[in-house]
């Protein structure tokens, strides 16, 4: 926590609330056939530097398509959401984008929740500079698996923000359980709403390239996955083994990346081990892409029951707010 006490922030870790044997869930997917790693893994240090190098690439269209939108929408999008209202701004990383709402939506409260500890405490460091009375509070979880938010949140109104399409790591079903609880904190506090921004389905060329770089940035932050396995379990992977995959599969409606091994590794995980055979896949993130229709159905069956949309002029993106 800095020193001076104008500038303060909480930082709630809630990491280890689980309860579960963490590197024996990595293992299990990494010996399961077809072998996969959760794309919470990609988000060690160096990750987060490298996705804010993707962010900048001109093929990576998400970001700078979602923040146009929000540019040329931001006071339509403000009058709905309301101002006042505590911000939980979901997958905070370095907070840019819920930075640049605070002066429009005046919250009375931010609460940023993010699985990479260091980035967020960066964040909430230089957001407390900026903003000195605005309350903070930064909560570590995996919320994939939970949402321990109740100590973070007061009583009153949320708006939750989870921008940048990150809902499409989840598979359709996970989204409406992991919107679901989202939905529960709203109703127990009448105000509340999500913000949140989704991408939608475009031709695979497009999409192909967004997610395989010509100068390998993505390739990169895919294959740093291994270096955080290796340093965070043990595990003795040879990074340069593998290489990048990434695609559009248009029958399932969603990007998925990969790591193929180049030829024969046995790789130690622990007390066991794996032989990934030349050719032989390791699934490390599916980013689903969504018809408009197709997610208002996800966030109805999650429980929420108003919705508004805004669409990108220049591309299928799409911000709802829902109630």
């Amino acid at each position: 926590m800095p020193d001076d006490k104008h500038c303060a922030y909480t930082l709630l870790d809630r990491r280890g609330e689980a309860h579960v044997d963490e590197c024996a869930q990595v293992v299990a997917a990494l010996t399961a056939v077809p072998a996969s790693i959760a794309p919470k893994y990609f988000y060690d240090e160096l990750g987060c530097a490298i996705y804010g190098a993707i962010c900048q690439l001109p093929e990576y269209y998400p970001t700078r398509t979602e923040a146009a939108l929000f540019e040329e929408r931001r006071n339509d999008i403000a009058a709905a959401v309301g101002p006042g209202k505590q911000l939980v701004d979901l997958g905070a990383g370095d907070a840019r984008k819920a930075e640049a709402w605070i002066p429009w939506l005046r919250p009375s409260r931010y609460v940023g929740v993010d699985i990479a500890a260091a980035e967020l405490e960066h964040s909430l460091a230089r957001l407390a500079h900026g903003f000195p009375e605005l309350p903070m509070v930064g909560v570590v979880t995996d919320f994939t698996v939970g949402l321990p938010l109740q100590d973070a949140l007061e009583a009153r109104g949320a708006t939750f923000f989870y921008p940048g399409s990150s809902i499409g790591n989840f598979t359709p079903a996970e989204s409406v359980a992991f919107l679901a609880r989202v939905q529960r904190f709203c109703a127990e506090r009448p105000g509340s709403g999500l913000l949140i921004g989704v991408d939608g389905k475009k031709d695979k060329p497009r999409l192909d390239l967004a997610y395989d770089d010509p100068l390998g940035i993505t390739a990169a932050f895919n294959r740093n996955v291994l270096r955080h396995l290796n340093r965070r379990f043990g595990f003795d992977f040879d990074v340069a083994a593998f290489a990048h995959r990434g695609f559009y599969e248009p029958s399932q409606g969603r990007i998925e990346m990969h790591l193929e091994a180049l030829s024969p590794q046995h790789v130690t995980l622990g007390a066991s081990g794996r032989t990934f055979a030349r050719g032989e896949r390791i699934h490390t993130e599916s980013s689903y892409k969504y018809a408009p229709m197709e997610f208002e159905a996800v966030l109805r069956e999650a429980g929420f029951v108003s919705l508004r949309r805004w669409d990108a002029a220049s591309d299928a993106y799409y911000v709802f707010y829902a109630t």
